[in-house]
């Protein structure tokens, strides 16, 4: 196995204002970087311009899918991860948040032959209805999402108001387990990316 670091991506998937996104992903990023093996880095998509209008042409047709010079440094980081990690917002009427979707949508193979994990939080389900939505999309891009997950249900009472876990054991044990399952599955991945991926 490689010594080299597998390139984490912590992707905030919320952008609207008053957000809880930053700190579940402050909480997250903390416990991946204890994680030996990683490279951690954060996507915040409140600092990327997403247009909801994809172009005439697929994002899905490389290299010339028409994105917008604004979305060059987070397709570049897309691009350079082993791994994601989807912090999803709170579930936004059964879903996850259209911010999301569009980052997705102007991607295609800087998803494919890699692995997710999910960090999820909401008022009642922890996200979860938000995850299952996410699972069915990355499948159809080719990209492998860990059984393992994160889940905050009424975060609002799990986070003190310095953003700090009142009882952090638990949700620090399931971070560590997907985090060990993600290095698994990226590790076979980026091995795996080292030979051509069928079409």
């Amino acid at each position: 196995m490689s010594n080299t670091p597998l390139k984490l991506r912590v992707v905030i998937g919320s952008v609207r204002e008053g957000r809880f996104g930053p700190v579940v992903a402050s909480w997250f990023t903390e416990q991946a970087r204890r994680h030996v093996g990683f490279d951690v880095d954060v996507i915040d998509l409140a600092q990327v311009h997403l247009p909801p209008e994809l172009p005439a042409i697929s994002p899905s047709r490389e290299p010339n899918p028409g994105r917008p010079a604004s979305m060059t440094d987070l397709t570049e980081s897309l691009a350079a991860a082993d791994a994601f990690v989807v912090v999803v917002t709170p579930d936004y009427n059964r879903s996850f948040p259209a911010a999301l979707k569009a980052a997705i949508d102007w991607h295609y193979t800087q998803w494919s032959a890699k692995t997710i994990g999910f960090v999820g939080y909401s008022g009642a389900s922890g996200g979860l209805l938000a995850i299952e939505g996410l699972r069915q999309v990355f499948n159809e891009l080719n990209a492998h999402t860990v059984r393992e997950y994160v889940s905050f249900p009424r975060y609002h009472l799990l986070f003190d108001d310095e953003g700090t876990l009142r009882e952090p054991d638990e949700p620090a044990a399931a971070a560590h387990a997907m985090l060990d399952r993600l290095q698994w599955w990226a590790t076979a991945l980026t091995t795996a990316r080292a030979s051509t991926i069928p079409a």
